[in-house]
């Protein structure tokens, strides 16, 4: 699943997301959500996160929809 839509990312979930420094590369991160910062409800390059190591970036895969 892709991580473009707001509703379908909550604290908890594991994630990969795309930081900011990767953007050119497309490498991916994998974590934990801590915190949404997207406030609108999509976004095309993918809702902003914090993972729980502090990390910054947009989702570009959810891997569970259970907490």
């Amino acid at each position: 699943m892709e991580g473009n839509v707001r509703k379908d990312i909550r604290a908890g979930l594991k994630v990969a997301i795309v930081l900011k420094e990767d953007q050119r590369s497309g490498a991916l991160t994998e974590g934990v959500v801590k915190d949404i910062l997207t406030k609108s409800p999509n976004h095309p390059h993918g809702i902003k996160v914090r993972l729980e190591s502090g990390l910054v970036g947009r989702v570009a895969k959810i891997y569970s929809n259970t907490p």
